[in-house]
């Protein structure tokens, strides 16, 4: 089954992803930040950035990159064991390159999560992308 463990748990997680998918649009790091854990870690592609202020500190830069994004997040699975979880999510970007052009890139993220102080907050994201026009 895709999907166990409390429902309330469930939704508290779906709308975890759906706060750092509006943080992306909207380029707000304060907000994009609170929906990791102090001690996260954050793999792209096989490069792993350890602790909060260290993904944040990548985000802000690859952000810095794009004039806008559109970033849209599907959850395909959420595990949910007491105070820890794990799940799946497939996602779909559009970004506006400064400078011109637009690059479309869909993934996959592998994620744990962990809940502190009754707030569910990603543990670790393993992104892997599956489809990448590179501004074709």
């Amino acid at each position: 089954m895709a999907f166990t463990g409390a429902l309330e748990d469930r939704i508290a997680l779906r709308e975890l992803l759906d706060a750092y998918s509006d943080a992306v649009c909207r380029g707000d790091a304060n907000d994009w930040a609170a929906t990791w854990a102090d001690d996260a870690v954050w793999d792209l592609n096989g490069q792993q950035v350890h602790g909060k202020d260290a993904i944040v500190t990548l985000w802000k830069q690859a952000m810095g990159a794009f004039d806008a994004v559109a970033f849209f997040t599907e959850a395909a699975s959420f595990t949910v064991e007491g105070d820890r979880a794990s799940g799946r999510a497939f996602t779909m970007e559009t970004l506006k390159i400064k400078g011109g052009g637009l690059r479309r890139v869909n993934g996959a993220y592998a994620d744990t999560f962990v809940k502190r102080g009754g707030r569910w907050l990603f543990a670790s994201r393993r992104f892997s992308v599956l489809i990448d026009d590179a501004g074709a």
